[in-house]
């Protein structure tokens, strides 16, 4: 069967759901709402978005269990395709029938994005398949070598998709159309980068049409559509990042009105919280403050949190930041141990990063530290620092990720020319939590993984303790104090947090 004409699929790939079926990414890809949204405006095509990690039962994901048995069932179903979750791919291809297939690609679902790819072919071989997003943007070329792979989509892709879907229309040669490499007359071609997009308020608000493009979208909980950009682009030039290869390192703001706009859209859905999704939230105290009004003045009674530079804290700001609604904080401590730190390039102190904690919690909101262990100088002095520091640190929620190293970044070269990376690498086992992972010049793969797991597990109770009180209203707290209890289950809840 031909597909059909005018018919774009948008696909983010399966990945927690390749570990447990019912683990999830319950939220609307904000990547593919973008492209969604601006494919509805400025073109005749019909899309669909279709977020094949997303499962309605959204259960809670252990860390423990992704790094231990759900590690082998993550190989086991990235190598079947017969499972249940490539079926239901399969079947969704074939019932939409797209002429073009996008797909969304990190470094560590890639090879399951290749996996969609080859369905879409099996599908129809005459179905083009383009595939986007960070990893894409920071290998390039090497993207088609993989022959179910067409196009490769680099960098910010709405004026892109654009522009590629309206050379299809007019069936004009696609190296006219700049941040794309294809193929012409069986040669790869790499178009002239894009320019980035300077004025972000020109973009749609993502949600406004994900009622109509979103694959089963009366299933997703209100919190799926919570997250919010208010910038692109990251100042900063963490040695292990690859948001510069993909954004830019010049910052562009959205003007504190627009993103008030969005938000109220949001509200009106039902929705009591926003997360911010930028790398860095704000990125200097002026923006800050300038959104937090606007806040003030078009959300009232909002709740939001965001991911925040430690050396961007301080009491003025926080207490702003709170009076605009603001109750979650995600601070990236990284390290316990200042030469790690300063190996990173994070441009802070470990004392910089628990001062800025200290103001998190002094001004009454909840706090969310990062940690990233097994860096590639690490040795088992530096990670007991950072063990310590993760224990000391009084924050609401504890996450800790494995040192990776993404192709196409500094850090992947870094390793690669210390032997750390071989010609085998495969991209497909290593993740945050992996138990794969081990990029350390010092420590032993066997001595790492023992004191990682024991990390794994104290993360672990911090997380069950934190959900325990989300999940427990005051009510109950009030009804428990009644029944003379209260202070035995905080006990116990303390204890399960390691407190």
């Amino acid at each position: 069967m031909k597909p059909n004409p005018r018919k774009i699929l948008l696909v983010e790939p399966p990945f927690y759901r390749l570990f447990k079926n019912t683990y999830s990414l319950a939220r609307y890809p904000l990547a593919l709402g973008y492209l969604a949204g601006e494919i509805k405006r400025n073109t005749i095509w019909n899309v669909m978005v279709y977020n094949a990690d997303f499962h309605p039962r959204n259960e809670s994901i252990k860390v423990s269990y992704l790094s231990g048995i759900g590690f082998n069932k993550y190989l086991e179903n990235l190598t079947d395709l017969s499972g249940e979750i490539w079926k239901e791919i399969e079947q969704t291809i074939a019932e939409y029938n797209p002429s073009i297939v996008g797909i969304s690609a990190k470094s560590q679902n890639f090879k399951s994005a290749r996996r969609v790819a080859e369905l879409v072919k099996k599908n129809n071989k005459d179905t083009l398949v383009i595939m986007g997003g960070p990893h894409p943007s920071l290998v390039g070329e090497d993207l088609l070598d993989y022959p179910e792979i067409d196009i490769c989509v680099k960098n910010e892709g709405e004026k892109t998709i654009v522009e590629l879907l309206g050379a299809i229309d007019n069936q004009t040669a696609l190296h006219n159309v700049n941040g794309i490499v294809c193929r012409e007359e069986g040669e790869v071609v790499e178009t002239p980068p894009r320019e980035f997009i300077e004025n972000l308020d020109t973009l749609c608000f993502p949600h406004e049409h994900a009622p109509e493009v979103l694959k089963d979208y009366e299933q997703y909980p209100k919190t799926a559509f919570r997250s919010v950009f208010a910038t692109r682009g990251c100042p900063y030039n963490c040695f292990f990042c690859g948001s510069r290869n993909v954004w830019g390192r010049k910052v562009r703001f959205r003007s504190p009105e627009n993103v008030a706009r969005e938000i109220g859209g949001l509200l009106k859905l039902g929705l009591k919280f926003i997360h911010f999704d930028d790398d860095t939230f704000g990125v200097n105290k002026q923006y800050i403050a300038d959104l937090c009004r606007a806040l003030m003045r078009y959300s009232p009674g909002l709740k939001w949190g965001c991911e925040a530079h430690p050396k961007l804290m301080d009491d003025q700001v926080v207490a702003l930041m709170k009076a605009a609604g603001c109750f979650h904080i995600q601070i990236g401590v990284e390290s316990g141990n200042n030469e790690i730190l300063s190996a990173m390039r994070k441009n802070i102190t470990i004392e910089e990063a628990l001062e800025a904690c200290k103001i998190v919690k002094r001004q009454g909101l909840e706090l969310q530290a990062f940690f990233i262990v097994g860096y590639p100088q690490e040795t088992e002095e530096t990670l007991q620092d950072t063990i310590t520091a993760m224990k000391n640190v009084k924050c609401d929620v504890l996450t800790y990720s494995i040192f990776t190293p993404y192709p196409g970044t500094e850090a992947f070269e870094y390793c690669m020319m210390n032997g750390l990376i071989g010609d085998d690498y495969d991209v497909a086992l290593y993740n945050h939590q992996s138990p794969a992972n081990h990029f350390c010049l010092n420590i032993t793969q066997g001595r790492f993984r023992e004191l990682v797991s024991d990390v794994e597990k104290s993360v672990d109770r911090k997380f069950r303790a934190h959900r325990l009180r989300r999940l427990c209203s005051l009510s109950v707290f009030k009804r428990i104090q009644e029944l003379g209890i209260g202070a035995s289950l905080k006990r116990g809840l303390d204890l399960m947090a390691g407190k």
